[in-house]
């Protein structure tokens, strides 16, 4: 149990929002790099995306949140 709490403790997840508004928890230690939908062609994104994250494991998140808010929040989690 000991070893449990000590590695729920190593890291925080950040808590943010998909398209349509489920909340989605995120490990900020595994998000690689940030960027702005509007370089990727319109359509291909949900309506109100405002931030994609690349993940570690080659994974693309899209949220709702603008990446300023998510670079803080990863900023803070860490």
């Amino acid at each position: 149990m000991l070893l449990l709490t000590a590695a729920i403790a190593a890291f925080h997840l950040i808590q943010l929002h998909g398209p349509g508004g489920p909340q989605i928890d995120v490990n900020p230690h595994e998000i690689s790099s940030l960027r702005d939908p509007s370089v990727v062609p319109e359509g291909h994104f949900a309506k109100g995306i405002k931030c994609l994250l690349f993940m570690t494991n080659g994974k693309v998140v899209a949220v709702t949140e603008d990446c300023d808010t998510v670079k803080v929040l990863v900023e803070e989690a860490q």
